[in-house]
């Protein structure tokens, strides 16, 4: 595939952007500048006076850069720190330099790595990604722009050399009220029901809720954000033009229309389990905290909830059933330092604003709550069952037995007791009124 603006180089082939060169601009550069400010990406490749695909015509340094990243998005894996550690030292374009050259190895990787490296980037073609992503209406945002979020700084090294984005909405105003919802792939009943309801609370509540995209959890905390007129954003460890998994094609694209798609792979790249786990690390640091719901002892969501620990974010779990192995893992975070909660306006006391708190939790009012304190003594004081003297209520209650037959008799015109002879005993609506405010155990 031809990139737009492309030519052929002298032996008829596709032409290649080579990396910076003395006095040259970057292949694609205008248009993937246009990319980082959040337009749509239109990269040209065109060929320069060094060669075929050289460098065209034109590009800044703004442009060089983003050229850069995006061409070693195909040659490092998601959170390479060494990769990282080269671009943060030495720019984008002087990585692609050394590497398009394949001369000595940078420092901090063998010879035999590096020879994997360059034999990569011998393969990467910016200008066809960018335009790969404009047909599928993505953009490439890099650090440094307007959109990019800079929680994710806080990686380090390992921070994504950029990201790719489809959706309208800002990746970066999105990312700053947002939460992650994460769990088990297999999930149960409760945990789907947990996990959905969850999401929908906290989208009616103007929260982002961001998750994987996979089955299970993830698919159940999309569903209902979107369910709830929300927003929602799925991060993906694969090329975001190819929704994984295939039986979520529907509502990943669902979610591109309505919120936002992101990874960091290049377009067309397929997941593997290793990028699944460093995938992870992207949701944890996009958002203000982590929520687990259902999880295993080795389930990757706890992956998601250690970096979200690590990072100095706000983690959570949802309890669920003992005897459920989906569960443990849930239940082994919160014997240590993550927080229970049960709904979304708990995520929201830790992850929101000072004083946005949850209301007051307490059981149903009972008639009797509302009687005085001492009143409640007394009713107290008369038996289940059977019939007690004044004198014997007053000393139940810790009362005298003039205080004591004062309210009984105020009981009485409440319904609560009767007289019987000199004895006393409850009628049938305070023995309901009573059990009701027991625990039947």
């Amino acid at each position: 595939m031809t990139p737009p603006g492309g030519g052929d180089g002298p032996d008829g082939g596709e032409a290649r952007w080579a990396g910076p060169g003395p006095g040259d601009g970057d292949g694609a550069a205008t248009g993937a500048g246009v990319a980082a400010r959040g337009r749509s990406a239109a990269g040209t490749c065109g060929t320069g006076g060094g060669g075929a695909g050289s460098g065209a015509r034109g590009g800044g340094p703004e442009d060089r850069e983003l050229l850069g990243r995006v061409f070693l998005a195909r040659v490092f894996e998601p959170g390479d720190e060494a990769g990282g550690r080269w671009v943060r030292e030495r720019g984008a374009p002087e990585v692609v330099r050394r590497l398009r050259e394949g001369g000595r190895a940078l420092p901090g990787v063998s010879e035999k790595r590096w020879a994997g490296l360059c034999a990569r980037a011998g393969r990467a073609d910016p200008g066809r990604d960018l335009a790969v992503a404009r047909s599928a209406g993505a953009r490439f945002v890099i650090p440094g722009t307007a959109e990019w979020p800079g929680q994710l700084d806080d990686l380090g090294d390992a921070r994504p050399l950029g990201l790719w984005v489809r959706g309208g909405p800002s990746l970066r105003m999105w990312a700053l009220r947002s939460v992650a919802v994460v769990g088990a792939r297999a999930c149960t009943e409760y945990g789907a029901h947990m996990a959905a309801t969850l999401a929908a609370g906290l989208a009616e509540r103007g929260w982002v809720v961001v998750s994987g995209g996979a089955y299970g959890i993830d698919g159940a905390a999309h569903r209902g954000a979107l369910g709830a007129g929300g927003a929602t954003a799925a991060v993906l460890a694969c090329g975001v033009d190819r929704p994984y998994p295939p039986g979520h094609t529907a509502l990943i694209t669902r979610i591109a229309e309505q919120g936002l798609v992101v990874g960091e792979l290049p377009p067309g790249d397929h997941p593997t389990p290793s990028r699944f786990i460093l995938r992870n690390r992207v949701i944890a640091a996009l958002t203000r905290g982590t929520v687990v719901v259902e999880a295993a002892h080795r389930s990757g969501s706890l992956v998601t909830a250690r970096a979200a620990r690590r990072l100095g974010r706000h983690v959570m779990g949802v309890p669920g059933p003992a005897t459920s192995a989906l569960s443990a893992g849930v239940h082994e975070m919160l014997r240590g330092d993550a927080v229970l909660v049960g709904d979304a306006a708990e995520v929201v006391e830790l992850v929101g604003a000072m004083g946005e708190l949850p209301p007051e939790r307490r059981g149903p009012v009972l008639p009797t709550d509302l009687l005085e304190s001492r009143t409640r003594q007394v009713l107290a004081g008369l038996p289940g069952r059977g019939t007690a003297t004044a004198g014997e209520v007053a000393l139940r209650a810790q009362t005298t037995q003039d205080d004591a037959v004062a309210r009984l008799y105020e009981l009485r015109a409440l319904g609560y007791v009767e007289r019987h002879g000199d004895g006393w005993k409850l009628t049938r609506q305070a023995m309901i009124s009573v059990r009701g405010g027991r625990s039947p155990c």
